[in-house]
Parts: C-alpha cells; sequence; structure tokens
C-alpha cells in the first residue's frame, strides 16, 4: 500500500485525550490501530470512533475474537499495515 495521505499520530506526545486513548489501547491490544491514529488528529472524532468501536465490538452475537480476526483479514487482504 502507497503512503498514506493523512499522517498517522506518533504513539506518544500527543493531547491529553488522545494519549489516554493510545495509552488504554497499547495496555489492553499492544498495540493502536492504524485508523484511531490518524483520527486523532480531530480528537471529537476519535471519540466517536472509540465510541462506535466500543458497541461494534462488544455488542451482538458473534465473539469478539472473531471479530478481530475478521478486521485482521480484511486488512490483510486490503494490504494495509495492521
Amino acid at each position: 500500500m502507497s503512503e498514506p495521505r493523512i499522517s498517522r499520530l506518533p504513539l506518544e506526545g500527543n493531547r491529553p485525550g488522545v494519549q489516554a486513548v493510545f495509552d488504554r489501547f497499547r495496555r489492553e491490544r499492544g498495540n493502536v490501530p492504524n485508523m484511531f491514529r490518524v483520527v486523532g488528529h480531530r480528537e471529537e472524532h476519535l471519540a466517536t470512533m472509540i465510541r462506535h468501536f466500543g458497541t461494534v465490538m462488544r455488542r451482538g452475537s458473534v465473539a469478539p475474537a472473531l471479530k478481530e480476526m475478521l478486521s485482521v483479514r480484511v486488512s490483510a487482504l486490503d494490504g494495509c499495515d495492521y
């Protein structure tokens, strides 16, 4: 995949609200997905995306682990750095 048009935020040194989200992801998942590093340029959009992501991943009849595997697989098929 080519270089992104919108830069990803660094993992450290961000505004406090953004940094708190990144730190939580790193604690819970071991990484910060690139989509959140890009959306973090707009803290209000990041907050909305986090709520949506939480709802999608935690609710429904499909196990969260399977949802994560599907996400990783689709990203790989699309050539994303994930």
